[in-house]
């Protein structure tokens, strides 16, 4: 980011092929809108872009994008004012291209167990679409793009106590919301 800020358009390429793929993926985990994603991803590197002669490096690049990615996707929020569905299970591409399939499947599986898997799925799903906005986001960047509290605590723009408040909440609104599903079991 300071070549690019020194005018190196080649060094403004390199973030974009390095963080392209992450910024969508972590929008559509939030948004669960494949085309929706890719508008935000847009709309963060445009700021990136405009902001390189301001960038100054107070904490990690890939810290500082995905608290521009985490406000855009919040703003997007705020402006259709009302939540869309995560999907979970849904494969996402990583870095390289290639396709992460989250839930690998080894062996096949008896009809019964597959419709048992989907139904936890979806249970889970609508548990974590009912979360608070920041207690989703921080889920999300915990469990699926596997970062540190330090790490959400600057993209969220918190303490990392109140980054394990979160997630201790989230924990204990998901436990609740899924006793009944595992009770029944």
């Amino acid at each position: 980011m300071l070549k690019f800020a020194k005018d190196e358009i080649s060094a403004f390429e390199q973030l974009l092929k390095k963080y392209k793929e992450s910024v969508i993926n972590i929008a559509y985990r939030f948004i669960q809108d494949r085309a929706e994603a890719e508008d935000i991803a847009q709309d963060v590197f445009l700021r990136v872009y405009y902001s390189a002669k301001r960038y100054k490096p107070v904490s990690k690049f890939s810290t500082w994008i995905y608290k521009i990615t985490k406000n855009v996707c919040l703003n997007r929020l705020r402006a259709q004012k009302r939540f869309r569905t995560v999907f979970l299970d849904t494969p996402v591409s990583s870095d390289e291209g290639e396709i992460i399939q989250e839930t690998p499947n080894s062996k096949p599986n008896h009809p019964l167990e597959n419709l048992e898997k989907m139904e936890l799925k979806h249970v889970v799903k609508e548990a974590i679409d009912s979360l608070p906005p920041n207690q989703r986001m921080a889920i999300i960047l915990q469990k699926y793009e596997g970062l540190s509290y330090k790490e959400i605590s600057e993209i969220i723009g918190c303490s990392i106590s109140a980054v394990d408040s979160l997630l201790q909440r989230a924990k204990q609104s998901l436990k609740k919301k899924l006793a009944s599903y595992f009770g029944k079991k």
